[in-house]
């Protein structure tokens, strides 16, 4: 499990994923001392009718967790969890791949 700093999230969250419906970013992580979110996903992809980003969590495996965000602003304040946004339990976050690559490896890519 890696450790990055949220300006580094930042940096990768506002890569350019282009105008291609296939494009997209995919980050799965754990929140530390969260039981419920051990396998948890997020993202930035094309919306298919906008061809706009949406920023997106996927939190569990059921889908009952899941939200999008027509802006990272809106995604890296959101209260998903448990009443906390991303940016508040950021140190807590560890990342387990980068569209399924390995993070430090990826996470070269976006900067």
């Amino acid at each position: 499990m890696n450790k990055i700093t949220f300006e580094d999230f930042e940096s990768i969250m506002s890569y350019d994923i282009g105008k291609k419906q296939d494009s997209c970013i995919e980050i799965e992580f754990c929140v530390d001392g969260y039981l419920d979110y051990q396998s948890s996903w997020l993202g930035k992809m094309l919306d298919i009718d906008t061809k706009k980003p949406i920023y997106w969590f996927g939190l569990v495996a059921d889908g009952s967790e899941a939200y999008e965000f027509s802006s990272f602003e809106q995604f890296a304040n959101a209260a998903v969890f448990h009443g906390r946004s991303i940016t508040e339990i950021w140190d807590l976050i560890s990342l387990l791949s980068i569209d399924a690559c390995e993070v430090l490896e990826r996470l070269s890519f976006y900067k």
